[in-house]
């Protein structure tokens, strides 16, 4: 069952429990039956899915889709990863992260036509990926270079009908906002992880969320606060514990966007799913 895309007539007069979905990578599923097993403990019949296994290890990960359709499970986005990333620290991420190395970036780019043959065969419309630290200022010298990447695989994804989200946070909102404006593709949109600019510490999530709207094709549901020692890391956190406002970015969320779908990600803990459920409770008592 499939459902990533819906008109805001389809989506409008729905309530916020048929906009969520949870993240599958966040449940760390070791099989099709432990992934089903684990999302239907979320209480949440609908799923973000990471397409890198399914790649990977085709044979393991081939039941996935009839187990979904017998019990219920939609999936309403896709996923794809980038080789060679190391997030230990913000300086590492810099240099590994998405198709910015040149070392990685033949492979990545092979992995991504493969993501988006198999996006296309589940019928997906929106898969979404970390591009990478993206230079916004044109005198940079490696400026061309990310948006002729950029541009190459938004093309991939855009001859599939599918759309390409960017994950926020790797730069301000206003930054990112005008590398979108100088790229001006039209498949290229924006996947917006709230905590992802309190991690990355670049700036509230909520103005953020109202610069970046145009862009914004789904919303990532996490938690952080907010690092203490500028140059590291901030911390994720069980969503309604960190910064992240919910009750003014959901009331800025319901001005500016209304056809998106939220989908929960959890990538720090040892409890996903317990984590999972109290965003869905934050969620459920904060976006009404």
């Amino acid at each position: 069952m499939i459902d990533s895309r819906q008109s805001p007539g389809q989506i409008a007069g729905q309530s916020v429990v048929q906009r969520l979905a949870v993240c599958s990578w966040s449940l760390l599923p070791a099989s099709p039956e432990d992934l089903v097993q684990k999302v239907l403990a979320t209480g949440i019949r609908r799923v973000q899915l990471a397409l890198d296994p399914f790649r990977e290890a085709p044979k393991l990960w081939a039941e996935t889709e009839n187990l979904f359709r017998a019990n219920d499970i939609t999936i309403v986005s896709g996923m794809v990863g980038c080789i060679g990333e190391d997030y230990s620290t913000l300086d590492s991420i810099r240099l590994t992260g998405g198709i910015a190395p040149d070392s990685t970036w033949e492979q990545n780019l092979k992995n991504i036509r493969a993501a988006a043959a198999l996006a296309k065969k589940m019928g997906l419309r929106l898969v979404t990926f970390h591009a990478g630290f993206l230079p916004t200022d044109e005198s940079d010298p490696t400026f061309a270079k990310m948006c002729q990447r950029l541009d190459e695989v938004a093309d991939i994804f855009m001859v599939q009908n599918i759309l390409l989200g960017l994950e926020s946070g790797q730069e301000t909102a206003p930054a990112l906002a005008d590398l979108l404006h100088k790229l001006n593709h039209p498949n290229i949109g924006v996947n917006f992880d709230p905590a992802n600019m309190i991690l990355y510490d670049k700036g509230d999530p909520v103005a953020a969320l109202r610069v970046l709207a145009p862009w914004i094709r789904q919303v990532h549901i996490k938690d952080a606060r907010r690092t203490q020692q500028p140059g590291t890391w901030g911390e994720e956190v069980v969503v309604g514990t960190g910064e992240v406002d919910w009750r003014k970015f959901f009331a800025t969320f319901k001005q500016v966007i209304f056809n998106v779908n939220l989908a929960i990600e959890r990538e720090q803990g040892t409890e996903r799913v317990a984590d999972i459920r109290a965003a869905r409770v934050v969620v459920e008592k904060t976006f009404n």
